[in-house]
């Protein structure tokens, strides 16, 4: 087997062969350096990152302090086992994690490792604290890909294809977005949040009775099902059946979390307090770190020895997370969240209105800080890996997919989402001006590429 170093190696090729099969990988680009907004590939390629690896590296490739401080934390200690003691890392980073969680009462955390980890430490704090089994997700949603989450995910079939039975106790309910009700992107939002009100308190009367049902999770900005902020009157509905029936809140910001969304979480813009929140992705720039985080009453129904793991709240994620923090508040990261986001919106509502013809492919422009979806007029639905289906020649009959294969060859990553025809914008928080009029002038030059072969 040939090494690495030799110049005839093909690090691509090799890990075509042997990384699993089971992988939907957008390009076959080998990553070898990243700095801010920027990836550089083992071939010497530049590429502007609209991906932020899905959401993670929000303050950039590498912050120098986030790097610097696992970097030090590195040569202390790197593994504080939870169940063993305490870790001064993970105090350390809860000193400044709590005051900044959406709600005083959200007093007490658990870190674990990923996402979808965070999302199973969520379902059975609420199966514990409430003695009921049954979870209510939204349709469209996403929260992983183990067992017990693909059950919960419902933007895409593929996520849980082929592999049942997966967790049981799981039903779905509508989310507030026109697409989900076949109806015309200008329809009321009321309207919407009417109509999904509605068919929860038909869920709860016919498929899950409240007696049985433990908690409500959402994403206070659907992710993968389509990047649809829930109007704020959603989510106060949601509450306010939650407290009508003893059922649990639970706000998934796995991905519209720290700062993403203009606040340090999504849920904030609403004053929608929820019961528990789910956190990972941005919170330590790039090392694996997730939680969850409820009151201290909830989180005592649990008996000692039911959370835990290995890898859980490491230390080295832990000193990173910390300096993350610590950077949004010396940098005024929000600010720029804020500007940027104002600088993306006016960009793409302005070729949405142009009269072009690229800018009439363009159906609705959503979302919230610089968590940005573009869908398209197409009206193809398909349930496949995204990723996939922007390598497939021509895309899949959908239009986001064909734009994000023109932007590769401009040397933009940019990702599409959901069975609906949408692109999303994830750029690191700490974009410039100047980055963002790159990916703009990329993204522009990229659909009017596609608008010409339709």
């Amino acid at each position: 087997m040939p090494h690495a170093n030799e110049p005839t190696f093909d690090a691509a090729a090799f890990g075509e062969q042997h990384i699993t099969k089971g992988i939907g990988r957008l390009t076959k680009h080998v990553f070898e350096d990243g700095k801010g907004s920027y990836i550089t590939t083992d071939k010497g390629v530049k590429l502007l990152d609209m991906t932020s690896g899905i959401g993670v590296c929000n303050l950039g490739h590498c912050h120098p302090k986030v790097s610097e401080a696992a970097a030090k934390q590195c040569m202390k200690i790197t593994h504080a086992q939870v169940n063993i003691g305490f870790s001064a890392a993970q105090i350390a980073l809860l000193r400044e994690l709590i005051p900044i969680l959406p709600h005083p009462s959200l007093d007490t955390v658990f870190l674990w490792n990923s996402g979808a980890e965070a999302v199973e430490a969520a379902v059975k704090l609420a199966r514990a604290a409430t003695k009921k089994q049954n979870i209510i997700v939204m349709q469209g949603s996403y929260h992983g890909r183990t067992c017990a989450t693909a059950a919960m995910t419902r933007s895409k079939t593929i996520y849980g294809e082929g592999h049942g039975p997966l967790m049981p106790g799981i039903f779905a309910t509508a989310f507030p977005f026109y697409a989900q009700f076949g109806l015309p992107a200008d329809t009321p939002i009321d309207k919407l949040v009417e109509m999904s009100l509605f068919q929860l308190k038909l869920t709860l009367s016919q498929q899950t009775a409240p007696s049985d049902t433990a908690a409500i999770i959402l994403e206070p900005v659907l992710g993968e099902g389509g990047y649809v902020p829930a109007p704020p009157a959603f989510l106060h509905g949601l509450r306010k059946i939650c407290d009508e029936h003893g059922i649990l809140l639970i706000c998934d910001e796995v991905q519209s979390g720290f700062g993403r969304t203009g606040t340090m979480f999504a849920v904030e813009d609403s004053g929608v307090k929820p019961d528990v929140l789910i956190f990972a992705k941005g919170i330590a720039n790039g090392f694996p770190l997730s939680g969850i985080a409820s009151t201290n009453e909830i989180m005592s129904r649990q008996k000692p020895g039911t959370m835990g793991g290995t890898y859980a709240g490491n230390a080295v994620a832990c000193a990173a997370a910390k300096a993350v923090i610590e950077v949004f508040r010396e940098e005024k990261v929000l600010d720029n969240v804020a500007a940027r986001s104002k600088q993306l919106f006016g960009f793409l509502n302005n070729l949405k209105n142009s009269g072009s013809k690229a800018g009439n492919l363009i159906q609705d422009v959503r979302g919230r800080g610089l968590m940005v979806g573009v869908q398209f007029q197409d009206a193809d639905i398909i349930a496949q890996s995204q990723n996939e289906a922007a390598r497939k020649k021509g895309g899949a009959g959908q239009i986001a997919p064909k734009v994000v294969q023109e932007c590769v060859k401009r040397d933009m990553l940019l990702l599409s989402t959901s069975v609906f025809d949408v692109l999303r914008f994830i750029p690191p928080l700490t974009i410039s001006e100047a980055e963002m009029q790159e990916a703009c002038r990329i993204f522009g030059e990229s659909l009017e590429a596609v608008a010409k072969e339709l």
